[in-house]
C-alpha cells in the first residue's frame, strides 16, 4: 500500500498469508511488541533530515525515556505473571514468558539503535558547534572552571557510600543512576568498594565556558569522577563504571481502602521500592564489583544489559535549548478562535452563539482555562463540576476552581487518583480544593475514572443553562502544547444533562438510567460502537456506501477487532488512523481486505479519539454520524474505565471533524507510516525537495471551522466535502 491510496480512496490489493489462520491468534498481533514496534518509530523520527537537529535529539531522548515507562509497568506486569507460573496465552497466542523472550530481544535493539544514533546525532551537533565533551578533551582552564562549579553546586547534595559489613547496600531508588567504584587506599593498597548515587536534583549535564557561536557541555558523571580524590581522600580510583536501574512502578490498593487517599500515599511508597526489572550499565564493569551489585538489587543476568555509550538517553532532551532556535521547529502561537474575539473573550457569548469544537494546540488550549476563569468569576455561575485526570503542578484550572469554591459557589472536583505516575500530583491538588471548599470525589475504586468533562451551570433571567466542555485530551496546560487534542463546548441542554448524569454516576454511583447522546464505559460504550460497526456492515449488504474512518492511539480490544474484520468482509471501507499500538492485522486476503492502517507521527503528538460513519451514505458525507471521545479502543478503556463517546450534531463541527481533521491525517505523507499485513509501518518514500502534505502544517495555517467568527467559514480551506 502506498500513501496515496489514503488521499484517493483507493484500497490495494490484499495480501494472501497461507500459513495463517484466519480464525486463530494469530489474527491478532501482540500488544507489546505492536507498542515497541510503535518506539522504533518515534527514534526513526531521531534520524528524519526532515526535522531539525535539536528536535531529532529530542525524539531521541522520549524514545529512550518511553521505554523506560514500558519496562517499568508493562514489562513489570508480565513479569509477575511469568514469576507465579500463568500460562494463560494473550489474544495473540504468546504466553506472559514467550512475550518476555521476545521484548527482551527487541528491546535491547532498540537500545543498541538509540546508541548508533546518539553518534551519528553528535557528530551533526559537533558541525553546528554544540560539543558535548568528555574529560580528554578539557583544559586547565576548564578544569578551574569546573572545581567551583563542583565546591558550590554539587559537593553538597552528594552522598559517597561504601560498600561493606559496616555499611548496607543504599536503596536505587527507579530510575537511580550511580558510579560504582573500586578504589585503593594509596598508603597500603587495601581495596575499597564504593557507590556515588547521581543526584537527580542536578542536571545531567553541566554547561561549559565556550565562545558565543558555541555550546559546550559535560557529562555530570564526568565531572564526579574527576572529583572522586576530593570525595574519598587517601584514595586512588582503579575502576569505575555507571549504572541505572528501573523498579517495578505499577500499583497495588486494596479493594476495600476506607480511606482511599491514605492508600495512594502509602501505595507510592511502595512504588519506590519496586522490584528491579532492568539494570543497565556501561561496558568495562569489573566482574566482581558487577556481581555485588547485582546481587545486592536481586537482579538475573537476563535482566542486565552492557550499554556501550551513554547510561540514561532520556537525560539528552536538557540539551535540547532555546540557545538554538535555527535548530529547532519555528516557533508556532496557537491560535485565538475568532468567534470568542468577536464576543470580547466572552466564552459563554461564545459557546451561545453555536457549538465550537477547539482543535489543540492549534487553537490555544487558554479558550479552556478562561472558561473555568470565567466561571470562577461570573456572579451569575452557580456551579461547576469538573474531572481531573491529569494536569500540571501550579494547574490554574485547580487555582480557578478553588477561587470559585471560595466564592461561595458549588464546586464538585472528580480527581482521579490512578493515573499513573501523576498520583502523588492528584493528591496533592485534592488537598487544595478541599481546603478550599470544593466537594472532592474519586470515582470508583476499580475503575479509572478518564473522561474529560466539565459543566458550568449559569442563571440566566429564570432560566438555569447549563455550559458543558467535553475533551479527548486532560486538562493539561503544558502538555496541551504539543498533544492534538479536541475540545467541544455546547450549551445544548441534552448534552449538558448527559453530562450532569455523568458527574451523579460518578459521586453516587447511581448508573445513568439513559443519555441522550452519549454513551459512556463500561456499560454503554463498547456495545455503541459495536452496533455501529455492524450497521454499517448491513449497509454493505444492502448495497449503500459503507465507510468508517476512525482515529485513535491504540486498537487492541479482540471483539472491536473482530468486528472490524466482520464490517471488512461484508464490504465496509475502513481507513484507521492508529498512533501506537495496533492488534490489528490489515489487507489480509479474506479477513480484512478492506482495512487499511497508518500511523502519524512528528512535531505534535497525535492524541484525538475520533470516529466517523458513513451511516449508509459515505464518507465525508452530512449524513453521517461523527464522534469523539476520551477511549482508545482497547480493554481496558472499554471495561475498566469511566469513559466517554460523545456524538456530534451540530452540522460545522461534523463537518470540521470530517473534511478537516480526518480527510488532513488520511492525506498526510510526512509524517505517516502505513502499516502492512505482516504487522511492519514503512515510511513513503519521497525525494528531497519534493512537497509531501504535512497535516501538522495544514493545521497550523488553517484555522478550524466551528471557530470562525464574522469573517465566516466561506475561505477556509476544506480538503473534501460532499453533500448529496
Amino acid at each position: 500500500m502506498t500513501q496515496t491510496d489514503f488521499l484517493t480512496g483507493r484500497f490495494p490489493p490484499a495480501v494472501e498469508i497461507p500459513a495463517l489462520d484466519l480464525n486463530g491468534p494469530g489474527r491478532f498481533f501482540n500488544r507489546e511488541l505492536s507498542w515497541l514496534d510503535f518506539n522504533w518509530r518515534v527514534l526513526e523520527e531521531a534520524e528524519n533530515p526532515r526535522v531539525p537537529l535539536l528536535e531529532r535529539l529530542r525524539f531521541l531522548s522520549i524514545s529512550a525515556d518511553n521505554l523506560d515507562e514500558f519496562y517499568t509497568v508493562r514489562v513489570a506486569g508480565l513479569r509477575e505473571l511469568a514469576q507465579a507460573g500463568n500460562t494463560t496465552p494473550a489474544a495473540d497466542g504468546l504466553t506472559p514468558a514467550e512475550q518476555l523472550v521476545l521484548i527482551n530481544e527487541d528491546a535491547r535493539s532498540l537500545m543498541m539503535n538509540q546508541q548508533r544514533v546518539l553518534v551519528d546525532l553528535m557528530a551533526e551537533m559537533d558541525a553546528q558547534n554544540i560539543f558535548l565533551e568528555r574529560t580528554a578533551d578539557l583544559t586547565e582552564h576548564d578544569l578551574t572552571y569546573l572545581m567551583d562549579v563542583f565546591l558550590n553546586q554539587v559537593f553538597a547534595v552528594l552522598s559517597p557510600l561504601a560498600i561493606d559489613p559496616a555499611h548496607p547496600f543504599p536503596f536505587i531508588p527507579n530510575t537511580g543512576y550511580a558510579l560504582a567504584l573500586q578504589l585503593e587506599r594509596t598508603s597500603d593498597k587495601r581495596p575499597l568498594q564504593a557507590l556515588l548515587p547521581i543526584p537527580a536534583q542536578i542536571d545531567r549535564f553541566v554547561a561549559l565556558p565556550a565562545p558565543d557561536d558555541s555550546l559546550r557541555y559535560l557529562p555530570l558523571e564526568d565531572l564526579l569522577v574527576i572529583h572522586i580524590p576530593d570525595l574519598f581522600p587517601g584514595y586512588k580510583l582503579k575502576s569505575h563504571f555507571e549504572f541505572r536501574v528501573l523498579r517495578d512502578s505499577d500499583l497495588e490498593v486494596e479493594d476495600e481502602a476506607e480511606d482511599l487517599v491514605r492508600e495512594f500515599e502509602v501505595a507510592l511508597k511502595r512504588r519506590r521500592r519496586g522490584e528491579v526489572v532492568r539494570l543497565t550499565h556501561s561496558s568495562g564493569a569489573p566482574e566482581k564489583l558487577k556481581s555485588v551489585i547485582m546481587a545486592e538489587l536481586g537482579v538475573h543476568e537476563r535482566d542486565v544489559i552492557e550499554i556501550d555509550g551513554m547510561i540514561g538517553v532520556d537525560d539528552l532532551s536538557e540539551l535540547v535549548t532555546d540557545a538554538r532556535p535555527d535548530l529547532l521547529w519555528p516557533v508556532f502561537t496557537p491560535r485565538i478562535p475568532e468567534r470568542v474575539t468577536d464576543h470580547d473573550g466572552d466564552m459563554f457569548k461564545a459557546i451561545r452563539q453555536k457549538d465550537m469544537l477547539l482543535h489543540h494546540p492549534y487553537e490555544t488550549f487558554d479558550m479552556v482555562v478562561r472558561f473555568i476563569n470565567q466561571a470562577a468569576r461570573d456572579p451569575d455561575v452557580v456551579a461547576i463540576k469538573q474531572t481531573l485526570y491529569r494536569t500540571s503542578r501550579d494547574s490554574p484550572i485547580v487555582e480557578a476552581l478553588c477561587e470559585a469554591a471560595e466564592d461561595g459557589k458549588s464546586v464538585t472536583a472528580l480527581v482521579e487518583l490512578k493515573a499513573r505516575f501523576d498520583e502523588a500530583a492528584n493528591i496533592r491538588q485534592s488537598r487544595r480544593l478541599e481546603r478550599a471548599g470544593a466537594h472532592v470525589v474519586y470515582g470508583f475504586i476499580d475503575l479509572k475514572t478518564h473522561a474529560k468533562i466539565s459543566t458550568v451551570v449559569r442563571r440566566e433571567g429564570r432560566q438555569l443553562v447549563t455550559y458543558t466542555h467535553y475533551g479527548t485530551g486532560n486538562y493539561h496546560p503544558i502538555t496541551a502544547r504539543i498533544y492534538t487534542d479536541l475540545s467541544l463546548f455546547t450549551c445544548d441542554q441534552k448534552l449538558g444533562r448527559d453530562a450532569t448524569k455523568v458527574f451523579n454516576y460518578l459521586s453516587g454511583y447511581a448508573q445513568p438510567d439513559s443519555l441522550d447522546n452519549l454513551a459512556i464505559s463500561p456499560t454503554t460504550l463498547k456495545p455503541r460502537l459495536l452496533a455501529m460497526i455492524a450497521a454499517e456492515a448491513d449497509h454493505a449488504r444492502a448495497g449503500k456506501p459503507a465507510v468508517i474512518w476512525a482515529k485513535m492511539n491504540s486498537l487492541i480490544d479482540a471483539e472491536v477487532i473482530d468486528a472490524l474484520y466482520a464490517a471488512s468482509q461484508a464490504g465496509v471501507q475502513i481507513s484507521l488512523v492508529i498512533r501506537g499500538i495496533c492488534g490489528l492485522r490489515p489487507g489480509v486476503m479474506g479477513l480484512s481486505e478492506n482495512i487499511r492502517v497508518k500511523s502519524i507521527v512528528g512535531r505534535f503528538l497525535e492524541h484525538s479519539r475520533i470516529v466517523c460513519f458513513g451511516n449508509g451514505s459515505g464518507l465525508p458525507h452530512k449524513k453521517a454520524r461523527v464522534f469523539i471521545s476520551s477511549a482508545d479502543w482497547m480493554g481496558r478503556n472499554l471495561n475498566r474505565r469511566v469513559e466517554t463517546l460523545v456524538e456530534i450534531e451540530n452540522p460545522t463541527v461534523k463537518a470540521q471533524i470530517v473534511s478537516q481533521i480526518m480527510a488532513a491525517n488520511l492525506a498526510d505523507v510526512a509524517q505517516s507510516w502505513v502499516m502492512s499485513p505482516d504487522g511492519k509501518f514503512t515510511r513513503p518514500a519521497y525525494q528531497e525537495g519534493q512537497f509531501t502534505f504535512s497535516c501538522h502544517r495544514f493545521f497550523m495555517e488553517n484555522p478550524s471551522l466551528s471557530g470562525r467568527g464574522s469573517a465566516g467559514a466561506s475561505d477556509v480551506p476544506k480538503l473534501t466535502h460532499t453533500d448529496d
